[in-house]
């Protein structure tokens, strides 16, 4: 995986959110993740707006030895030295591989217990194989220029320049001040319209569909089917805007009418097969704030600023609301949320059984997704504040008590409509962060004592909905998975871990290949979210591969696989019940396609797939200067 750059230098103490200036954005708490495998760093401009963060630090120097029979249990090893083969990333003498030898017991399999959560008797269930071993992280390059509807190869360089330089810039903290009263809506225009939401994917990085799949491990069928002929074509490519700074673009949405693609200050509709613009709609400042969750008859929500960065106000606060439809190309209704008479700062907004949900250190606010009305706002605590929602079928808060240096998390199952409490999960005190991968079931992520090497999940929460009891919690280390989790700034920002058919399947770190071909590859496993248990069940990415669940169709799994340097990437759907792989799409292997294609980074990047469809988009842009084309988003279909 690419390595985001490091955080800003010179950032200032995280001042809490509590009474700071208005045009000032706050610095990330302490104990943040280091940076390489991590969240992408707070930055700390003039008067808070972005900045461009430095170059990415070097790559480590080498990938580990290769293990036996890897995603089986291995036997003891004692530590070895990382070494550098020759040439790494780049074709190798052809060489056949070894056959893997007989399973022996693996000492990384032991989980340790970590001392947080508060477990049930009997939760953590039985110790499992580790599945990964530590991988070499990709090294940064140049982005290739594709011709539009490239379908022949162009001269270029190798697997070493695959991974484009990620212009990585975390989210803003919360910086409103809470200036007494209660929280006041000023309305603007907007019509009201919208149904119930039924969440627009089950976790990952977004995508069509959102079918949990079965429950108690019983798969139902999927949409997605394998066409005659699974080749892809370019379909079309959307340029990177010039920028003067980085500005925030995240948000993507597909439905079957409409490819809808986050721009500065704007969402633009395009056509999914032609690449045309069917619609604009304009903002007055950059987005914010997005969800990936879209509803059945296609609406969804963004948090934008009132206006554009100037020279002397770089930052407008994050406080406008607007809910869209993205068939039609239209605000349905427009929002800002205050507390007194100063905007809030929103860190967060979601979708959860058809209620907008906004949350922040400063306060909050919830909206009926089809009209507009005001619903509730969260509860006030002298120490408590709701720092964000997980959407979906269901409306889950992760509620944020205790002292700075020593804070307790508190899981909530709410009542979409009411904001009422229905059940509550305690973590144990020092959890600084989580996530919410999924609502229903409810599944939550953290970083147990900084222990997931910036990564921010090293175990998951499987807590019961109806009664907040934790049914297990599973240790999924960051040497063995590469499931990435930003708590800080994201509730619901995971990727590389999907839950469906009461499992919870996650991508595996990267790791040599077979013998010889310096070549990595990774495996999707499951575990049981009632046993705690690994399933079994693996799939593997195949040699030079790495492979990426992105969402649920049905009970089966569609999972991205980014190639090696000599092929195209892949869409597979895995079988919820056989694991058994069906190739979907695969794109051309053209070296300026592939290029590009490698420019769109698996843990930052938005990747949606349906109906033979796959689109690729970056998160922000920036004026970094490169002697390549950049793309904010690219489409890639079969015939």
């Amino acid at each position: 995986m690419t390595q985001p750059p490091p955080p800003p230098p010179n950032q200032p103490p995280q001042q809490g959110g509590y009474g700071q200036p208005q045009d000032q954005r706050p610095a990330q708490p302490p104990q943040q993740p280091a940076p390489g495998y991590g969240y992408p760093q707070a930055p700390q401009p003039p008067q808070g707006a972005p900045q461009t963060p430095p170059p990415p630090a070097q790559p480590p120097s080498g990938p580990p030895q290769p293990q036996p029979g890897y995603g089986y249990p291995q036997a003891p090893q004692p530590p070895q030295p990382p070494q550098q083969p020759a040439g790494y990333g780049y074709p190798g003498r052809p060489a056949t591989p070894a056959p893997a030898p007989a399973p022996a017991p693996n000492p990384y399999a032991q989980q340790q217990p970590s001392g947080y959560g508060t477990p049930q008797p009997g939760a953590y269930g039985t110790p499992q194989p580790g599945y990964g071993y530590p991988g070499q992280p990709g090294h940064p390059g140049q982005q290739a220029t594709v011709p539009a509807q490239a379908q022949a190869g162009l001269p270029g360089g190798d697997r070493e320049k695959k991974k484009q330089l990620l212009i990585i810039v975390a989210a803003v903290v919360a910086i409103a001040l809470i200036v007494g009263g209660g929280v006041l809506y000023a309305s603007s225009s907007g019509d009201s319209g919208g149904k119930k939401d039924t969440a627009g994917t089950s976790g990952g990085t977004g995508g069509k569909g959102g079918d949990k799949g079965g429950s108690g491990g019983t798969p139902t069928r999927g949409d997605e089917k394998a066409p005659a002929d699974t080749n892809a074509k370019v379909l079309f490519q959307v340029p990177m805007p010039k920028v003067d700074d980085t500005t925030t673009v995240s948000g993507s949405w597909l439905t079957d009418k409409v490819y809808a693609k986050s721009g500065v200050a704007e969402i633009v509709g395009y056509d999914p097969g032609k690449g045309t613009k069917l619609w604009t709609i304009k903002l007055p400042g950059p987005v914010c704030q997005v969800t990936r969750h879209v509803t059945s008859d296609h609406k969804t929500v963004i948090a934008y600023e009132p206006a554009m960065p100037t020279k002397d106000k770089r930052y407008h606060g994050c406080s406008q609301v607007s809910a869209i439809d993205l068939d039609a190309g239209t605000k349905l209704w427009s929002r800002t949320v205050k507390s007194g008479d100063q905007s809030i700062n929103l860190d967060n907004v979601t979708i959860g059984g058809g209620t907008v949900a906004l949350g922040s250190t400063s306060g909050g606010a919830a909206f009926d997704l089809a009209t507009g009305k005001a619903l509730w706002t969260p509860k006030p605590g002298d120490t408590c504040y709701d720092a964000g929602y997980g959407g979906g079928d269901k409306l889950v808060a992760v509620r944020k008590c205790g002292d700075y240096d020593n804070p307790q998390l508190h899981i909530q199952n709410i009542d979409p409509k009411s904001g009422k409490v229905i059940s509550e999960y305690k973590m144990a005190t020092g959890v600084e962060y989580a996530s919410v991968v999924s609502t229903d079931p409810l599944v939550v992520a953290a970083d147990i004592g900084d222990s997931a090497k910036g990564r921010g999940i090293s175990d998951i929460f499987s807590i019961d909905n109806k009664t907040g009891a934790l049914r297990n919690k599973i240790s999924v280390p960051a040497d063995r998975f590469a499931a990435k989790c930003d708590g800080i700034t994201r509730i619901e920002g995971c990727s590389g871990i999907v839950i469906g058919n009461d499992r919870a399947y996650l991508a595996t770190a990267e790791h040599d290949g077979s013998s010889g071909s310096f070549r990595d590859t990774n495996e999707v496993v499951a575990f049981d979210l009632g046993s705690g248990k690994q399933t079994g069940q693996r799939a593997d990415a195949g040699e030079g591969y790495t492979i990426t669940p992105l969402r649920m169709d049905g009970g089966n799994i569609i999972a991205y696989k980014e190639p090696p340097y000599d092929k195209g990437g892949q869409i597979v759907s895995i079988d919820g019940a056989s694991f058994k792989e069906t190739k979907l799409l695969e794109n051309p292997s053209d070296k300026a396609v592939r290029d590009a294609e490698t420019s769109f980074s698996t843990d930052y990047a938005e990747i949606l797939f349906h109906n033979g469809h796959l689109f690729m988009s970056q998160v922000y842009a920036s004026d970094f200067s490169s002697s390549s084309e950049r793309y904010l988003a690219i489409a890639f279909g079969t015939s």
